[in-house]
């Protein structure tokens, strides 16, 4: 599908490129120690912790990936008025994320998934997150900024992850900006607005979303996958419809009629974390960068493949995917 030389022309014409990336911002943190007794309270290991790292989650991921791509990046959702809001402020900031599309709401915490592991096993994680949809308020002003941010975009990506940031509303105001101004949105959809995202450029469920929202069992071999994607396709008016796959890589199906599958390419799997994000981020841009959408599926899966053999949520760079060799 891609050459080397094609690809390298792709990355670097879409650099500076402004993506907005509109979603539920989350923080990953990792609390890691050493695991020396057991609880006389409980039967649990008692961690010891040594170490406490946080990290961009949800649609703050997605920027991420935008940005190590070396596209303009720029970030629309909420955190709360609390610890992990200014830490996800400031990370957001260091990686050079625009962030005026922020609200910080005092009425909610920002979403945190804490991971505890002692002894380099992950012993359990803790969610810390109020999921549910806010008031008019918040929506008003989340809409002026969305307003804003998209009259100077060059594209969009809607990361919903069902924590109240994309409403119906958003989701329909987003969709209509993006087509008054001709601009490309991609989406990565959850299942509660999953079919109000009509109309769009590129639409990523996965296999299990796709299943609830064509209220039938799709078994994940190419033939039920494709039929699948076709009806899918046909329901929301997509422009593309990319399917992922777990193990069994991408389907691609557009508008035309065509349909790629493209096998998984990872080496040695890791750690899956964060790798829809990497393909949904890679799929956009490359299509900005003059690449067809199948081309661009095709990088999209290269760097998920990058992204899997690496532990822990890591973002795609443009010098990473550039100097993968396996574009044949």
């Amino acid at each position: 599908m891609l050459s080397e030389t094609n690809a390298a022309q792709i990355i670097q014409a879409f650099q500076n490129k402004n993506i907005v990336v509109i979603g539920d911002i989350m923080i990953d943190e990792y609390l890691t120690g050493a695991v020396r007794r057991i609880s006389p309270e409980a039967p649990v290991p008692v961690v010891e912790i040594e170490g406490e790292t946080q990290r961009l989650g949800g649609a703050a991921n997605v920027a991420l990936n935008i940005a190590g791509l070396g596209c303009r990046a720029s970030i629309i959702g909420f955190l709360g008025a609390d610890r992990m809001g200014e830490i996800g402020n400031a990370l957001l900031h260091k990686r050079g994320i625009n962030t005026d599309g922020l609200v910080v709401l005092d009425s909610r915490p920002t979403t945190v998934k804490t991971r505890i592991i002692g002894d380099n096993q992950h012993i359990t994680r803790v969610d810390r997150e109020v999921a549910e949809y806010g008031n008019a308020a918040f929506y008003e002003t989340l809409q002026e900024r969305i307003r804003e941010a998209i009259s100077t975009a060059d594209a969009v990506i809607l990361e919903d992850y069902n924590k109240g940031t994309l409403s119906k509303g958003v989701i329909e105001l987003t969709i209509s900006e993006c087509k008054k101004r001709q601009i490309p949105v991609a989406v990565d959809p959850k299942f509660i607005n999953f079919l109000a995202y009509r109309d769009v450029t590129i639409f990523k469920p996965n296999i299990i979303e796709t299943a609830t929202a064509l209220a039938r069992s799709i078994e994940n071999c190419d033939e039920q996958v494709e039929k699948a994607g076709k009806d899918l396709l046909q329901s929301m008016r997509a422009e593309n419809i990319l399917l992922t796959r777990g193990r069994a890589g991408l389907t691609l199906i557009q508008k035309s009629g065509d349909v790629l599958h493209i096998p998984t390419r990872a080496r040695k799997v890791a750690d899956v974390s964060g790798a829809g994000d990497t393909v949904i981020s890679v799929m956009l841009a490359a299509v900005l960068g003059g690449a067809s959408f199948k081309q661009a599926a095709w990088l999209a899966n290269i760097a998920a493949g990058i992204v899997v053999e690496e532990i822990g949520i890591v973002p795609i760079s443009a010098k990473k995917l550039l100097e993968t060799s396996n574009y044949a």
